[in-house]
């Protein structure tokens, strides 16, 4: 069983996401050096299952990711930054392109995690937030102080046409999380991708009899195990989303201050504390609520794949990629036998592993 904290048990003779096979002990849990030989074969085998995934999604183009159907926001400039959040909120959307219709062109993207940079600032300065009732979208985009809390300040998109490794690779050369598909023909917006659209689409149509991904995340160095940020129950809301920001995180792992162990994890793009207010002043209040407040007043969906999930550093990235298949997590809290946090491991560090660190021009 992958994840002791959920239900779901991910067998490595399952054939989710079309990857086989049953995973062999890690190199990293062998008593001892291993040998020479081994070790290059070890090195060949995931070359050539990083390969035959980059070949994959060389070969698949953003057409593949999206939905059969779907609904897409387009977000005017000259419509209040509070009324474009709140319909984000109603549509249940992280992200939405900005149309400038004087230039008549898309001129960046405002997210969820945007908005919240801004109440953050107005809760700290002496301005009034009530402005932001009136204060439209190119307004904010003009002005020197709010302006750089719209992450995607320019409009960086893909054509369904090119392939998801191009597409991946403008995500992490532009520390992106969101990439608008265009239209070919005439530039409508069809979907926004993230890495887990991608993942979502690997795990789906990947097919490989090799036995290719039996050593574990961690002896891939795939996530992060050095100096993980945490928090505790304890913790403001605004102490919280302040960690995030700084340390350039979307979640972070909520941990007992006693013994340690991993309770929840808090999402920076959680919006609960916004949609239980009543408006702008509201939200700056609730910006004092403890972690502890805010997760009991989340939702109860277990979809969300913003959920805690679980795993080990030594379970393989095969049976990574199954437990995906199975509940299309953004990340994985990597815990020790005891439950205590010892590393992340998101979406973007899969994608990453197979695409590399080679860097790609806009377009």
């Amino acid at each position: 069983m992958i994840n002791p904290n959920s239900n779901v048990a991910a067998s490595p003779n399952n054939n989710l996401g079309g990857i086989t096979g049953n995973p062999p002990a890690s190199l990293g849990g062998q008593s001892g050096p291993a040998p020479s030989s081994l070790l290059r074969e070890r090195e060949v085998i995931r070359e050539a299952g990083r390969a035959a995934i980059s070949s994959f999604l060389e070969s698949h183009t953003c057409y593949s990711v999206l939905r059969a159907s779907g609904k897409v926001v387009v977000f005017d400039t000259r419509i209040p930054i509070q009324l474009a959040f709140y319909a984000l909120v109603e549509h249940d959307m992280q992200a939405a392109p900005l149309w400038d219709p004087q230039i008549r062109q898309f001129v960046g993207l405002l997210t969820v995690t945007d908005f919240i940079d801004i109440l953050r600032h107005f809760r700290t300065s002496s301005s009034s937030v009530s402005t932001l009732s009136t204060r439209s979208i190119g307004q904010i985009l003009v002005d020197q102080t709010l302006s750089p809390f719209i992450k995607h300040r320019q409009f960086l998109a893909a054509d369904a046409n090119t392939s998801l490794k191009h597409a991946c690779r403008l995500l992490h050369a532009n520390g992106i999380d969101y990439l608008p598909i265009l239209l070919p023909d005439d530039l409508r917006v069809l979907a926004t991708v993230t890495y887990t659209n991608v993942l979502e689409h690997l795990v789906t149509h990947f097919r490989e009899q090799r036995r290719l991904f039996d050593d574990s995340i961690y002896d891939l160095k795939i996530g992060t195990y050095e100096k993980v940020i945490t928090a505790t129950p304890s913790h403001t809301l605004a102490e919280t989303l302040h960690l995030l920001s700084t340390n350039n995180l979307s979640a972070i792992p909520i941990i007992d201050p006693q013994s340690q162990k991993v309770l929840d994890v808090y999402s920076r793009s959680d919006i609960t504390f916004l949609a239980t207010a009543s408006d702008a002043e509201d939200a700056i209040r609730n910006l004092n609520l403890t972690l502890d407040e805010v997760m009991q007043q989340q939702r109860n969906d277990v979809t969300t794949p913003d959920r805690l999930h679980t795993c080990s550093k030594h379970h393989t990235l095969q049976s990574i990629f199954e437990y995906f298949a199975q509940l299309k997590f953004n990340r994985l809290i990597v815990t020790d036998e005891g439950g205590k946090c010892v590393g992340v491991v998101s979406a973007r560090d899969l994608v990453k592993y197979f695409v590399g660190d080679e860097g790609v021009g806009g377009g």
